[in-house]
């Protein structure tokens, strides 16, 4: 199933009521609301359900037991309550452990900006803690906010400024790269999740967990365009108020010439794609694509030609 005919978990009351229990009782009292938000998707959620236990299938390696997906399950559920007190509250609720920070303030104190690239796993919204101890620089996130809207307007309502400082990528490609390119011409932090495509966007195909699985190219051209700094960038999910920002060098700048442009595409995608192997198996259960990342890629695409601005959701 496509993840962009997914349809967005709960609806608005749901959301709003979660919202309102967790900042009325707290992070303790919320977190025992998981484990029947979590019973509820696994008995319902067919498709997500098995999506899980496919990837689960491939990075750990042993036979799959419903209590790894349940697991799963639930460690999502424990990321997105958690974005509600980043929010909110910011990292006070949390112990948040900074990995390559040094490397990371390098490129901000040099004023180009840098281009952090993630994936789908753990919080990106872990990220705001950086941004509390970084005040002088700005960070701008590349999201599709029409992709879960319910969830989008309550973390909306609960920080406006957020709100306001994020790219929203359905807005069209042209606008999108028009405010990146904006915020590196301010040195600001620009962040986008680089593991998942949308219906038309240009990709390439290149091994990740043992089989090919398709990756966008639209984050490198948009990379190759600014000419800052990249980094990889992981808010990986250690478990109770536990996380883990991972900053890693990538680039000094990325450059993809027209000529030879589809094999250099392949060896960047081809790197950034074990990068976020790497993550998955040291934290298999905290990579969130819920629908089967490898059977989408149909036909193997062509050299990429064309930038499309992937449309991005944390959820």
């Amino acid at each position: 199933m496509s993840h962009w005919r997914q349809r967005e978990g709960g609806g608005w009351f749901a959301i709003w009521l979660i919202r309102c229990i967790a900042l009325r009782f707290g992070r303790r009292v919320a977190r025992l609301l998981l484990y029947p938000i979590a019973g509820y998707f696994f008995l319902r959620r067919a498709d997500e359900r098995l999506a899980s236990r496919l990837y689960l299938e491939r990075v750990l390696d042993r036979p799959v037991t419903s209590r790894d997906v349940f697991h799963h399950i639930h460690l999502f559920a424990a990321t997105l309550l958690d974005r509600l007190f980043f929010l909110a509250r910011g990292e006070r609720d949390f112990v948040v452990e900074v990995e390559g920070l040094a490397e990371l303030d390098r490129h901000l104190d040099a004023g180009k900006g840098v281009f952090l690239i993630g994936s789908h796993q753990g919080s990106f919204e872990a990220l705001r803690a950086l941004s509390a101890r970084r005040p002088d620089v700005a960070l701008r996130v590349v999201l599709d906010k029409q992709k879960t809207p319910a969830l989008t307007a309550v973390l909306e309502a609960l920080a406006p400024d957020v709100g306001d400082a994020v790219i929203d990528a359905s807005r069209g490609g042209t606008s999108v790269a028009l405010a990146m390119a904006e915020g590196a011409s301010q040195g600001a932090m620009l962040a986008l999740l680089a593991d998942r495509g949308h219906p038309g966007e240009s990709s390439r195909i290149v091994s990740f967990l043992g089989t090919p699985a398709p990756f966008p190219v639209g984050p490198w051209l948009l990379a190759s365009a600014l000419k800052i700094p990249v980094m990889v960038c992981m808010g990986l999910y250690l478990g109770g108020n536990r996380y883990k920002l991972v900053f890693e060098p990538f680039a000094e700048s990325i450059d993809i010439p027209r000529a030879g442009r589809a094999e250099v595409l392949d060896a960047v995608v081809a790197r950034y794609a074990s990068r976020v192997e790497h993550y998955c198996r040291t934290y298999p259960f905290n990579w969130f694509n819920f629908y089967d990342f490898w059977q989408e890629m149909g036909a193997a695409d062509g050299p990429a030609v064309s930038a499309h601005v992937p449309r991005h959701s944390d959820a």
